[in-house]
């Protein structure tokens, strides 16, 4: 899930947050979006009381792998190309979450959609990528969440088609959406493909993009008439003036959470250490930097059940 950065201003994280995924459509040839410049995480400490949480082999190694979805702003991105290290919410609140634990990341790029299904094989032993936490995937996979966040719409601004929050997905029938691939939006949009035959309309059409770059093209160029990704992604995209989108609102909310493999021995020590985070004010600090705290949440959990 790469792209030149010629493509996008704010190049797409296929949530969820979703899962989720953030779709930030830009305009071409922008430049990519800076990152701020507080660092809440410099002065994380270790806990022993909470690192004593972990696995003796797991303190004894002194490193945790990581599978990383890159892709844009708030959550993870390349400000500086891909050849430099990635910035984002995901990106401090894992490595605070690793200096509470006294351990190290290993950490590897990896598109969205092959995460989950390698947390199984034990090629990572956590992934990020604005995660969201869905009944389905509580079937195979853990979570320790860590922000509220979820699905919304954009469109291109001046889109006269669509113009108003998105409660009902009839408001869609007879548009082309576009989104992340093996994300929450793209299971929502094909599971509820029948709403607009039900109610005598045109049904809508999915276009689902592996590439983050090319969902940002085709909203620009009129290929596709809308976006469904993040919350986050959306509105901090929207808020950027070259990239010449609105954001229409919230559409359903969804905990994102760090995801282990079912079973893995390491939940309760990260939730331990968001918790602590929480507790000392860096939480508050990621959160604000990325300004995303609208999203917070009071205390962290294990599988919370997913919001109805």
């Amino acid at each position: 899930m790469r792209t030149a950065a010629a493509l996008a201003l704010l190049p797409l994280l296929a949530l969820t947050a979703c899962g989720s995924g953030d779709v930030a459509p830009a305009g071409a040839g922008a430049p990519a979006s800076s990152a701020p410049a507080d660092d809440p995480v410099v002065d994380v400490r270790t806990v022993d009381s909470v690192a004593a949480l972990l696995p003796a082999e797991v303190r004894s190694a002194g490193t945790l792998r990581v599978g990383s979805s890159v892709g844009s702003p708030p959550s993870a991105y390349h400000p500086n190309g891909q050849d430099k290290p990635p910035v984002g919410q995901d990106i401090d609140m894992a490595d605070a979450v690793a200096k509470v634990l006294g351990v190290k990341l290993e950490r590897q790029d990896a598109s969205f959609e092959t995460i989950l299904p390698a947390l199984g094989s034990g090629k990572y032993d956590f992934g990020t990528g604005n995660f969201g936490v869905t009944t389905e995937r509580l079937k195979t996979i853990d979570f320790v969440t860590y922000i509220n966040d979820g699905q919304g719409f954009a469109v291109k601004t001046g889109n006269t088609t669509l113009t108003t929050q998105v409660s009902d997905l009839t408001q869609l029938c007879g548009l082309t959406i576009g989104t992340g691939a093996g994300t929450t939006f793209e299971k929502t949009l094909t599971a509820q493909k029948g709403v607009c035959a039900a109610a005598g309309k045109k049904p809508y059409e999915v276009k689902v993009f592996a590439e983050t770059g090319a969902v940002t093209t085709a909203l620009q160029q009129g290929r596709i008439d809308v976006v469904m990704s993040t919350i986050n992604g959306l509105r901090h995209q929207a808020a950027q003036p070259a990239a010449h989108t609105t954001f229409l609102g919230e559409y359903h909310r969804l905990d994102v959470g760090f995801a282990f493999k079912k079973g893995s021995p390491l939940t309760a020590a990260v939730q331990a250490a968001v918790n602590e985070l929480i507790k000392n004010g860096t939480y508050a600090r990621i959160l604000k930097k990325w300004g995303t705290t609208a999203s917070a949440i009071d205390t962290s959990q294990i599988n919370p059940a997913e919001h109805t």
